[in-house]
């Protein structure tokens, strides 16, 4: 707990000690002090429940406190996600990763879009294992563009699966921080984690899976329609991508762009917008972030 008093005497204008088994909480705003006391139990509350919360986990939610937001760690793991093979729960860190968890439970399609480490993949994934391992769908299809510079499959070298597996690496980061090694390697064998490029998703339907299309920007207009109507019964699908990362050739109109200009009105499709504010990285990724979006928006000198 030391790491978490920490951060909250960093973040208010507190000082925290432990004398036996009391906590005595010292600070001269009263309102501060009434903060660390709720924030406290509710983290004992949770802790009582069988997870043990790491500074990681809350970091977002001391520093909303310092912002004078409500913050509600409780409301945060009560949204979680369970991993039944891990024995333990994926909790949202954010409010915005909270909304995210919340659509993909209730909506067949959802688009998360924003920068990179907002934890756009990682979530889509320990959804799509809650949802293979609690039966509530038979496998898990995950698709990526595999032409970022305009190389083509058949020119690539090995199997399909060799050749698709570098763009797949940050699928594969998050399924085996999830699942044990063994686990996920019977499970991809027997085709209920299923590796799709999306160049070969033309012509299927999908049903009962929870599929999975990650780094979306770079999806032309033609794949992007092509895969949305794929989706069959008992199957959900999450989008996943940056709109500033586009790694298309110019003259190419990205397919994210375009889907939620022509989306964003259709009723059953959710799109959840991610800002730097819910990078959840190292400290630095967030002020690296904001530096590049100050630089890019001042005029060329």
């Amino acid at each position: 707990m030391d790491k978490i008093f920490q951060l909250i005497e960093d973040a208010l204008n507190v000082t925290l000690n432990v004398r036996g088994n009391k906590l005595i909480i010292q600070g001269e705003d009263e309102r501060d002090i009434e903060k660390v006391e709720k924030i406290i139990e509710e983290i004992r509350t949770v802790n009582r429940e069988g997870y043990i919360i790491k500074p990681e986990d809350i970091i977002h939610s001391i520093q909303g406190l310092k912002e004078g937001k409500p913050v509600s760690i409780l409301s945060l793991f009560k949204g979680g996600i369970p991993i039944p093979s891990k024995k333990r729960v994926i909790i949202p860190k954010t409010e915005m990763q909270k909304a995210y968890m919340e659509a993909m439970l209730k909506y067949d399609i959802v688009f998360g879009i924003g920068p990179a480490g907002t934890g756009k993949t990682y979530l889509a994934m320990a959804m799509a294992i809650h949802f293979l391992l609690t039966r509530q769908v038979s496998r898990i299809v995950l698709v990526r563009p595999a032409v970022e510079a305009g190389e083509k499959l058949g020119f690539l070298p090995g199997a399909i699966e060799e050749k698709v597996s570098p763009y797949l690496r940050p699928l594969y980061d998050a399924l085996y921080d999830m699942l044990d090694l063994d686990r996920a390697s019977k499970l991809i064998e027997k085709g209920a984690i299923e590796i799709a490029p999306l160049a070969f998703m033309r012509g299927r339907t999908l049903n009962d899976a929870f599929i999975i299309l990650d780094e979306a920007q770079n999806t032309t207009t033609e794949q992007m329609k092509m895969y949305l109507t794929r989706l069959g019964f008992g199957s959900k699908t999450v989008i996943t991508g940056d709109i500033t990362q586009i790694d298309l050739p110019p003259q190419k109109i990205s397919g994210l762009v375009e889907a939620l200009k022509i989306l964003k009105d259709v009723q059953g499709i959710k799109i959840i917008y991610f800002t730097e504010k819910d990078v959840v990285r190292h400290r630095l990724v967030q002020e690296i972030i904001k530096a590049y979006e100050k630089h890019e928006r001042q005029p060329p000198t």
